[in-house]
């Protein structure tokens, strides 16, 4: 699989997120997410304005699917999306529902480990249940919790090459990492590079960070384009 740039909307402002969006696709970015403090601010219409401005632009929503996860999977797919996250913690019956509704809604299905005892057998099981993506993560509440007790933060670097070799469908790589580690991520085998906080996204105000974003979002997809996996 050819490297992916994917931009995180974790962002509550519809319209800023929007405007984000834009900017990061002038930029070169390739996929769209929509973040899930944007799913929780305003719901299926925010993917709707993601498709209505973006059409043929690949959406993630990442609603971290816990349960009714048909339902859920419809409900995205139907708003426009082109992929859907569920969590690895959750029961297998749900990521089964969530499998099969992405098969007859035309949505893939993003496997997220974060939390997961295991997370190199967590990833191989969600594979094994059909999954299209693993998602290796290290949540947000977790590195800031450890780093404020003055602790080494993991990161997701530090199991990705298990991960990677676990499994045989494409990897992401989720948590904290630097800009050099995310253009990292394809030569480690995971194609799939995800900008979010607090590369793009300021993670205390869950607004697009300050700066010139869009000369930061180019040179990064200019870099991870030129990989060659």
């Amino acid at each position: 699989m050819k490297p992916i740039v994917q931009i995180s909307l974790d962002i509550i402002d519809l319209e800023e997120a929007l405007s984000t969006a834009s900017m990061a696709l002038d930029a070169g970015v390739d996929w769209l997410e929509a973040g899930t403090p944007l799913l929780l601010a305003h719901g299926q219409e925010s993917v709707r304005s993601l498709r209505s401005h973006f059409p043929g632009v690949p959406i993630v929503a990442d609603a971290k699917i816990m349960d009714g996860g048909y339902l859920e999977t419809k409900m995205m797919a139907e708003a426009g999306a082109t992929h859907v996250v569920v969590m690895g913690r959750c029961h297998e019956e749900t990521i089964k529902c969530v499998v099969q509704a992405g098969k007859e809604y035309g949505i893939e299905v993003m496997g997220d480990n974060l939390g997961c005892d295991d997370m190199v057998a967590a990833s191989k099981w969600m594979e094994d249940l059909g999954c299209d993506y693993i998602i290796h993560h290290i949540g947000y509440d977790e590195r800031r919790g450890i780093a404020s007790r003055g602790e080494r933060m993991p990161s997701p670097l530090d199991q990705l090459e298990a991960i990677v070799d676990a499994v045989t469908i494409p990897v992401q790589a989720v948590g904290g990492l630097s800009l050099e580690q995310a253009i990292r991520c394809p030569s480690m085998g995971a194609p799939l590079v995800v900008l979010g906080a607090p590369l793009t996204i300021d993670d205390e105000a869950f607004r697009t960070a300050d700066g010139d974003l869009s000369r930061s979002l180019k040179m990064i997809c200019d870099k991870v384009h030129a990989i060659d996996t």
